[in-house]
């Protein structure tokens, strides 16, 4: 019985043994079954070199667990292959006889571009475990940065790990070309030089975008969390990257906005203004009397003029006759940046103003037309 599965096991297939294919077979499943308690415990590791910037530490190992799991079983798995393959005998081994070689030897090119995307695949898991965990540095960061005042390292924060991210991607792009393809990296770098032009032409927009991100950096038109109109955009800046911005309307949708026509058109910054302007035009019907509007308005300059988040500049006047209504100009400004804040306000002048009207007697208008019917005599 043991002379029978020996040789089973010494049977050759393809130039290796079954029992090649056994041990092939084992790693590849030990490695499939232990990927996840593998990427956990690499994990935790990972983690112990960047804990110290943690400030919530059981909360951020979660959160670093969820970035890199994926990436490091990608990358466990990759491995275990390479060891699993070791296990076998390839064309051209030594032990292989030479009229085999020869037949064996067509087999070469498929081997060799297996092998280069074998390495395409090591090298994309690597950046994408190494792209995880400059995710993980930005996202702590950005925590510290919300509990700073100042929005300038909100906007920075993730400006630069974009960045890093970019760099770190086309390192690998190189890496892969100079050890996949063979190409002379610092040739192609420097042949770059000599198609620098046709490159910059090419990419004339992008380049013009990432100038644009360097100027709202150091003008700091805008920075994020102010609230901007620009192109008939109205919204809150929420990010700021390399080629443009990103802004939550107050629709609460997501415009995407190149950073050179931030710069280049004219930007009310919204949120750098001391107050906020509200101008509107009462109606009134016109069988309103004089001493009422006058009454009116009275009222409503004193409740204006007192009103803590106004200032003194507010200004209630009749000043129209109009089609269909004896119209008052309302004109107040309210100090505030907050948004909900200035709705509450002008929610409650527009509750103040509709009692003091209804208050003296008199009623709003509405648009109305008269029309004046004629009987035209019969003709003898």
């Amino acid at each position: 019985m043991n002379r029978e599965i020996r040789e089973i096991l010494g049977y050759e297939f393809l130039g290796n043994t079954v029992t090649n294919f056994l041990i092939f077979a084992g790693i590849l499943l030990l490695g499939f079954i232990l990927k996840k308690v593998l990427s956990k415990l690499l994990s935790h590791i990972m983690f112990r070199l960047v804990d110290r910037f943690s400030q919530e530490e059981g909360q951020d190992e979660n959160t670093f667990k969820r970035f890199l799991l994926q990436p490091l079983e990608v990358l466990i798995m990759l491995v275990v292959l390479f060891f699993a393959f070791q296990a076998l005998k390839y064309p051209l081994n030594p032990s292989i006889k030479p009229d085999d070689a020869i037949i064996i030897k067509s087999y070469e090119p498929i081997l060799k571009i297996v092998r280069g995307i074998y390495k395409i695949f090591m090298i994309v898991a690597v950046t994408w475990v190494i792209l995880r965990f400059v995710d993980f540095i930005g996202l702590i960061f950005r925590r510290r940065a919300e509990k700073t005042q100042s929005k300038l390292d909100d906007q920075l924060i993730p400006f630069f790990k974009d960045f890093a991210k970019a760099l770190i991607s086309i390192f690998a792009f190189l890496v892969i070309l100079g050890s996949v393809f063979g190409l002379d990296v610092g040739t192609f770098v420097a042949g770059l030089g000599v198609g620098g032009l046709a490159i910059a032409f090419a990419a004339k927009e992008s380049l013009e975008n990432l100038l644009a991100s360097f100027t709202i950096f150091l003008d700091q038109p805008f920075v994020v969390g102010d609230l901007v109109e620009a192109g008939g955009i109205t919204g809150t800046i929420e990010k700021i990257g390399f080629r443009s911005t990103r802004i939550r309307t107050l629709e609460k949708t997501f415009v995407t906005v190149p950073n050179k026509s931030m710069i280049d058109k004219p930007l009310n910054n919204l949120t750098l203004r001391t107050f906020r302007r509200v101008n509107f035009d009462i109606n009134l019907t016109y069988d309103t009397t004089s001493e009422q509007i006058k009454a009116i308005t009275q009222d409503l300059q004193e409740f204006i003029d007192n009103h803590p988040k106004t200032n003194q500049d507010g200004r209630i006047r009749f000043h129209n006759l109009g089609a269909h209504s004896k119209d008052v100009m309302v004109l107040y400004f309210v100090d505030t940046t907050d948004w909900n804040e200035f709705i509450d306000v002008r929610e409650e002048i527009a509750f103040k103003i509709i009692d003091i009207v209804e208050g003296h007697g008199a009623d709003f208008a509405f648009p109305t037309s008269t029309v004046l019917l004629q009987q035209v005599p019969d003709r003898p």
